[in-house]
């Protein structure tokens, strides 16, 4: 139970300012994405003189004893450029090997419908299971690579032949993960975990932060999930806990716990700080990818969006698709929902009168 609300949660932390109202390519504050968990090389790092990560560092406590197991899943973006093709003269299907004659453009109108040049992401995940706490150990390198990928989707038009392409291309994206396990008392064990970059690339200091991106590991996070042992709060630890929980060192990310109140077996450590236990409302119909987010508010203005707004969202990228749709199909009771709700009401007793 635990681990299907830190998947919620994670869900969520990957995909925080993927794209903002208005929900669009063209708008401003969508053209400088991908702002929270970014790990780039550490050759741009450099460059950039230290405003940028390549690392990050989660410590955390767990109260182990020997049939004690938990696993580290490892969650972050890669991102991928996608390209929009005019071919040179429409053919009924792609060649077997190579490309068609084709060229680059900033918007290709086929049948009505708008495509144009963007920037998507694909999820990857890295996943170290049945590690056992009570022996001492590190895992130095435990390494991981996505190679680079080209994809052609063709663009056909009603009558069936295909005028334009999306190219979608991804580069090689290298990393590692480090764990260190350390006793700091009798069945407590100290969890430091680390995430590296490890791409080899070389950059300048006037390299642009989009071409470190295609090579960056983004919205990165980890989630910890433990059999037979309990993780210790950092942020309301026990009273006999509390100096050892001060000592742990996170950079870059902050350890939570995750599930219902009372639940120490999972934990998030997200980019985005959060406090145990955070929880996603019941009454929201999807993400809007702002964690600061009023679902009926943003909800009302998507449906003030002009029809050419609209299709501008609807062709920015699928996600941002399913927002307008839903937004649009959503039935009036689901509105009355978000307009607002009561939580945590308890009576007043006479003495607080």
């Amino acid at each position: 139970m635990s681990l299907d609300c830190a998947e919620k949660i994670a869900e969520a932390v990957l995909y925080e300012g993927h794209i903002l109202y208005p929900y669009r390519a063209s708008s401003v504050k969508n053209r400088q994405r991908w702002n929270f968990g970014v790990l780039c090389p550490r050759g741009y790092c450099e460059e950039q003189s230290g405003s940028e990560a390549w690392m990050m560092q989660t410590e955390c406590l767990l109260e182990a004893g020997p049939s004690t197991r938990f696993s580290l899943e490892v969650r972050f973006l890669q991102i991928l450029t996608r390209t929009v093709g005019k071919l040179a003269h429409p053919i009924d299907a792609l060649p077997s090997e190579g490309e068609p004659e084709w060229n680059p453009v900033e918007q290709l109108v086929v049948d009505g419908r708008a495509y144009s040049p963007w920037q998507e992401a694909i999820e990857r995940k890295v996943t170290i299971a049945g590690i056992h706490p009570g022996n001492a150990m590190r895992v130095r390198h435990s390494a991981f690579e996505f190679p680079l990928q080209r994809e052609i989707e063709p663009i056909r038009a009603c009558e069936g032949a295909i005028e334009g392409i999306v190219v979608r291309d991804w580069e090689t994206v290298r990393g590692a993960i480090e764990i260190d396990i350390n006793a700091c008392g009798e069945g407590l064990q100290k969890i430091t975990l680390r995430l590296r970059n490890l791409v080899e690339r070389e950059f300048s200091q006037a390299s642009e932060r989009s071409d470190a991106l295609m090579f960056s590991l983004v919205s990165a996070h980890m989630i910890l999930s433990a059999d037979d042992g309990s993780f210790i709060s950092l942020l309301d630890p026990p009273e006999n806990l509390r100096k050892l929980a001060a000592q742990c060192v996170n950079v870059g990310t902050w350890p939570v716990l995750v599930g219902a109140d009372g639940e120490h077996d999972t934990m998030l450590s997200s980019p985005i700080i959060l406090y145990d236990y955070p929880q996603i409302a019941p009454e929201s119909p999807g993400s809007l990818f702002d964690g600061t987010e009023i679902d009926e508010i943003l909800s009302l203005r998507i449906l003030t969006l002009t029809d050419q707004e609209k299709e501008e969202m609807r062709q920015s990228d699928e996600r941002s698709r399913e927002i307008l749709e839903r937004t649009e199909s959503m039935p009036p009771e689901q509105f009355m929902k978000l307009h607002g709700v009561l939580r945590g009401i308890h009576p007043v007793g006479e003495e607080a009168q």
